[in-house]
């Protein structure tokens, strides 16, 4: 099935100025490489019009979302997208109401925030608004943008907890369904800086056909038809594909045990490198071979 919209994963912390943080107009000058080159202004340039999309802002994930939705809109307006509200989503009987989902079907951009993602998919699974959010994805010029929470949430397969240190020992990392946007995939976020590798092993080990996807802080990943993947912001992102794995003790150990695996494949994809979804074809855009 062809996919006519577009996805923008975002590992987290994503540098929109640090508007959280500190002055608007003060900080703006320190942050020109982000505002001409950074992710938030990627998905104003990929979306159906450009600065006159119709951006909602969506802060279900966040427990903070009076405080996180309002930066959003102001990070998108500096970068010159004016039709930009907050979409506030806290019950199931929101993403219920036909004022809200007129809302999502005006959207040319959803923009997920960070947060809990468990919140976004028992909060909005299996409702009207759910089931918009696919429909406009797959058959309409629209854009999903997700960053931590909002991310992690996008796929079929979704890691909801697990500790980083431990992440390698049996039945640490759980794992349930997202949002289904993307299929045979499972993304983890806040990668490099939380040291989460070892929970994408676990979960590709467990099925194979599952290519692992971290996302570093600030950097993501932009994919076309569902399956043109390109690395976007500053960052890395780590690629797990288990399909050659040759060996491993997962059924053997009890619960709790170290887990070994034999002939794990990894990809490492920075800025404007791409992936195959189709072909799990890598291509180094500055490779030192061409």
């Amino acid at each position: 099935m062809k996919i006519l919209g577009k996805l923008i994963i975002i590992g987290g912390a994503v540098d929109k100025g640090s508007f959280t943080e500190t002055d608007l107009d003060t900080t703006a000058p320190q942050n020109l490489n982000f505002f001409e080159e950074g992710i938030l202004k990627r998905i104003i340039k990929e979306s159906l019009h450009k600065e006159n999309s119709r951006i909602e802002v969506i802060t279900t994930a966040s427990k903070i979302p009076r405080q996180i939705g309002p930066e959003y809109v102001k990070a998108f307006n500096y970068l010159g997208a004016h039709n930009v509200d907050v979409l506030y989503i806290e019950k199931r009987e929101q993403a219920m109401d036909p004022e809200i989902i007129q809302r999502l079907r005006d959207a040319d951009v959803v923009m997920f925030t960070g947060g809990d993602q468990l919140r976004l998919t028992s909060i909005l699974g299996g409702t009207p608004f759910h089931d918009l959010l696919l429909d406009k994805y797959r058959n309409e010029h629209f854009i999903y943008a997700g960053t931590s929470a909002g991310a992690a949430a996008a796929s079929n397969n979704m890691i909801y907890q697990g500790s980083s240190s431990e992440a390698l020992l049996k039945g640490e990392v759980k794992i349930t369904s997202g949002l289904g946007l993307i299929d045979d995939v499972v993304i983890d976020t806040h990668f490099v800086q939380r040291g989460r590798i070892g929970r994408l092993f676990q979960a590709v080990v467990g099925n194979p056909k599952v290519l692992g996807v971290g996302l570093g802080e600030d950097t993501g990943l932009f994919i076309a038809n569902g399956k043109q993947m390109e690395a976007i912001g500053s960052g890395l992102v780590i690629l797990v594909d288990g399909r050659e794995i040759k060996d491993t003790n997962l059924t053997q150990v009890e619960l709790g045990q170290p887990i070994s695996i034999n002939h794990l494949v990894t990809h490492v994809l920075s800025k404007n490198d791409t992936f195959d979804l189709d072909t799990f074809k890598m291509t180094i855009k500055s490779s030192q071979y061409v």
